[in-house]
């Protein structure tokens, strides 16, 4: 809730009572929300419950030396990327060295200044501040690329990646993997039939069935392309496939999505390939995949709206 009120939160460690009321003078009234810290030990239970912006460390303090404070918190992967400024009347480029490399990111030398504290404080608020829009913008594109922009599902691409992954460790598991290519039927006759636009809610509609059909957080529904999806679904057997094969089929028919111009219902339906195996040496990823494409194509032969197991 400061954030509204304060421009950023600063944490200063210092053993010395006067320093602290200074650097607390000097940033309370700049709009800065201060906490204080009178030794190492103290502002690591500090941070444990509000982490700073920004941390003013001083270096020389009895027990625990800023260097030892610095280096704890650079360990904490909660506050890890929070900028730590040294102060001291050291003035030694050794001393100077060590600060950076324990990770502090500016060393201001006592006696302080209050103009040289305002400025640095700032430029590192700024740059933490750049940062953290490049890490907000850096996961934004990391989900557009990973799910599919119409479905919300994962996207092919994200697929790839995923069922290559669970291929090895499954593979070093001895564990089964299975694998669902599901293709709707007749879809071109329905977008001919009701436009693009109705098509496209189709596929919507569908993604988030697929999305209800799994249950664990290692199952994923993504689309393959078009009217295709996929489902990886790690730690399962066939009879564990079935069983989410059927249930898709299930979901798919409580929508009752209406589909005048099919040829096997009146509603939208679909046509699954199911393969599942303990990855191995025998046979690749690739021929994995196609023995699920094959039993998909199977299933289309066979007159659609029904799912068929392959065979390896």
């Amino acid at each position: 809730m400061y954030r509204k009120k304060y421009k950023a939160e600063i944490l200063i460690v210092d053993d010395i009572p006067q320093n602290l009321r200074l650097l607390a003078k000097i940033l309370s009234k700049q709009g800065y929300l201060v906490r204080l810290a009178p030794n190492g030990k103290r502002a690591l239970a500090i941070v444990e419950d509000n982490i700073p912006d920004l941390i003013l460390l001083d270096i020389m303090m009895p027990e625990m030396d800023g260097y030892e404070v610095c280096q704890l918190l650079k360990a904490n992967e909660a506050v890890c990327d929070v900028p730590v400024i040294f102060l001291s009347a050291l003035d030694k480029i050794m001393d100077k060295v060590k600060a950076f490399e324990m990770g502090g990111v500016d060393y201001i030398t006592k006696p302080l200044e209050e103009k040289e504290i305002l400025a640095r404080v700032q430029t590192h608020l700024t740059i933490r501040n750049l940062q953290k829009e490049l890490e907000a913008r850096n996961r934004e594109l990391a989900r557009l690329v990973n799910i599919d922009g119409l479905t919300q599902v994962a996207s092919r691409r994200y697929f790839d990646s995923y069922l290559e992954q669970e291929w090895k460790r499954l593979a070093r598991e001895k564990n089964h993997l299975a694998l669902i290519m599901l293709d709707l039927d007749y879809f071109k006759l329905y977008n001919d039939y009701y436009g693009h636009p109705i098509g496209d809610d189709c596929l919507k509609q569908i993604g988030q069935t697929l999305m209800q059909a799994i249950q664990r957080p290692a199952d994923l529904a993504a689309r393959y392309g078009g009217e295709e999806f996929v489902m990886v679904l790690p730690n399962i057997d066939k009879s564990g496939a079935v069983h989410v094969a059927k249930n898709i089929q299930e979901k798919l028919h409580d929508l009752q999505i209406p589909h005048t111009k099919s040829k096997v219902s009146p509603y939208v339906t679909c046509s699954m390939g199911i393969a599942c195996m303990i990855p191995n040496q025998s046979l690749s990823l690739a021929e994995f995949i196609t023995i699920a494409d094959k039993a998909l194509y199977t299933a289309k032969e066979q007159g659609r709206n029904q799912f068929i197991l392959g065979e390896y």
